[in-house]
């Protein structure tokens, strides 16, 4: 198994918690798909394998990454129905969702970045990836990316699950895989539903995927098409604590197709990828206080190539060309496209035994803005055995969504002047992992230039306008510990502490200073007789407010070596709290349920 190696400086204090492994067979897909494995060389991720997600006490793959630094800022109460990711203090927006390492960013808005269209059974491991670069993965990873790795079809198996809960909560799941000489498929079914822990916090959720691999003589062709339809009550999803009996619908559509070839050192990838998002929102749906409705479609276009050569003197060299083009058609934006074309090059190299080096460069040129570059630079040293000091240097973008362009409503109002977001990071860390022990610890600094926020300037002011933020300095520590105690109980842990330094332009943020001060999760996997068993543990803080404490569990016991029947709560100890201010979150929530797989 290619193992991953941890990054970070050693801090003394709390520390934190990593999965940072997939399973064999996701690693080997996570290489596979991602084929370039100097891309990610100095990028640790932080990862979940089917296995793992499994085990945790959530009913989505989206929730499951609670239990990583990805600072999930829930909306809808429940199921992974509105979620906004944040990672290094990052807004919402500054953080790039992937599918097998292709870009899926909504470009309407980041609040629709949760809404990808696979089932829990369609997953094989999810990297959280703090800090990566631009010139690594694209725009928009300012505080770093995320990547859903698809599970190939590589065996005959049919999954059935139902669960049912507090709220008239229930949930069901089927998924059938076939393997036929070298074409592996599966179609997978997985619907949601809840009436919500109180007024206007119902929702709907379903989802279908198709998955197929083929095998080829020099490599494989892949191709998935996923689809989903929300339908869920928005309390205050957009205007918080100010008591709109909102609702929103929302339709997503993802074709992904890619074709891996090996042959003689080199590798070429060819990749498709096709998105398109409706959503539809109405601010108050009694139509007492507005009558506001807005419609929006948008489609995402993105074919690119990717060509790396093992060359033995400078490394493994790559070579990238992307052309995108995102469309909006809507009631409240207007109707826009805009093509995004880009180059990169990257090349890691070991300069010795123990010293290895890393570099990307990328050129973007988006219709409406100056060409923008980007780069990363990195070494790793191997200090004694298993023991590694890390240094690298990044510089990242992005571009403005549609929304903050060119959004209009009674509380809120875009900016079609809006300049490219930009960020330098820096990071040094120090990292071991020997045995049944893991630790890594690693300090960052991010220094953002034209931050895009939405604002006001003084309380007076009517709208929130979205506006282009001077200087802002985030330096922080992130910290992950595992230990696999014995043969019964693994424990996991991480910790983030994040400070913004400079903020003296005296603006009003609509959410707050919403990104997280102190983060810590905690993992107990008890390996039982009779089944697996895990509580977490969880504290989050933000700055200028009260912190919160959760406790989450997920206990199971296997009837057969096919059969399971499990209970799963969240928040046990029913703490009030909110993830942005303004919109109530549930307390405690318990659900059970059976799963038979043959």
């Amino acid at each position: 198994m290619h193992k991953l190696k941890w990054s970070g400086i050693l801090f003394l204090g709390l520390f934190l918690p990593v999965s940072a492994f997939c399973a064999d067979e996701s690693v080997e897909l996570w290489d596979k798909i991602v084929v370039t494995k100097n891309r990610l060389q100095f990028i640790e991720p932080y990862s979940l394998d089917a296995k793992e997600l499994l085990e945790l006490p959530f009913d989505s793959t989206v929730e499951s990454l609670n239990t990583t630094p990805l600072d999930l800022q829930n909306r809808s109460p429940h199921g992974g129905i509105q979620t906004d990711f944040s990672l290094r203090g990052s807004n919402f927006q500054g953080v790039l969702p992937l599918l097998n390492g292709q870009r899926i960013n909504d470009p309407q808005t980041a609040h629709h970045n949760s809404d990808i269209p696979i089932t829990s059974e369609d997953v094989a491991c999810v990297n959280v990836l703090p800090g990566a670069a631009s010139s690594v993965f694209g725009p928009d990873a300012i505080g770093g990316a995320v990547n859903f790795i698809l599970k190939k079809p590589r065996e005959d198996k049919t999954i059935l699950e139902l669960t049912g809960g507090q709220f008239n909560t229930f949930g069901e799941l089927f998924s059938i895989s076939k393997k036929v000489s070298n074409l592996g498929v599966r179609l997978s079914v997985e619907n949601k539903q809840s009436s919500g822990f109180q007024e206007d916090t119902d929702y709907k959720n379903f989802t279908t995927s198709f998955v197929s691999s083929l095998d080829l003589p020099q490599g494989d062709f892949d191709l998935s098409f996923g689809y989903q339809d929300k339908e869920f009550g928005a309390y205050d999803f957009y205007t918080p604590g100010n008591g709109y009996l909102s609702k929103e619908w929302t339709k997503t559509y993802l074709l992904n197709t890619g074709l891996n070839l090996e042959k003689n050192g080199l590798i070429i990838k060819p990749n498709f990828l096709w998105r398109r998002h409706f959503d539809k929102f109405a601010l108050d749906k009694t139509g007492l206080r507005s009558n506001f409705l807005s419609h929006h479609r948008t489609d995402t276009y993105t074919p690119n190539i990717y060509i790396q050569k093992d060359t033995g003197f400078l490394g493994k060299a790559g070579l990238g060309l992307e052309y995108g083009q995102e469309r909006i058609n809507s009631t409240t934006l207007g109707k826009h496209k805009r093509d995004h074309k880009s180059i990169f090059v990257d090349d890691a190299y070991d300069l010795t035994d123990k010293l290895s080096f890393g570099l990307s460069l990328r050129m973007d040129d988006f219709d409406g803005f100056d060409n923008m570059y980007t780069g990363s630079a990195s070494l790793k040293y191997e200090i004694i055995a298993q023991n590694y000091l890390h240094f690298s240097f990044s510089r990242s973008i992005r571009a403005p969504s549609f929304t903050e362009l060119y959004y209009s409503d009674p509380t809120t109002v875009g900016n079609s002047t809006l300049s490219a977001e930009k960020s330098t990071n820096y990071e040094a860390g120090y990292e071991i992992e020997k045995d049944k022990f893991m630790f890594g610890s690693t300090f960052f600094l991010r220094k953002e230039d034209d931050a895009i926020d939405w604002v006001k300037t003084s309380s007076t002011q009517a709208q929130w306008q979205a506006d282009n933020i001077p200087g802002a300095d985030f330096f922080g520590l992130e910290e992950r510990l595992g230990i696999k105690l014995n043969e019964i109980v693994n424990f996991d842990a991480n910790y983030s502490y994040i400070n913004k330094v400079t903020d003296k332009n005296g603006y009003i943020y609509k959410y707050g200073p919403n990104y997280i001060r102190h983060l810590v999760n905690t993992e107990f996997i008890f390996k039982l007789p009779f089944g697996i068993q895990s509580v977490g543990f969880s504290y989050k803080q933000k700055p200028d407010r009260r912190g919160w404490f959760l406790m989450n569990t997920r206990l199971s016991w296997d009837l057969n070596k096919n059969m399971q029947v499990f209970f799963r709560g969240t928040n046990m100890l029913n703490v009030e709290y909110e993830e942005i201010e303004g919109i109530p979150q549930p307390g405690r929530w318990v659900e059970a349920g059976f799963r038979l797989a043959w």
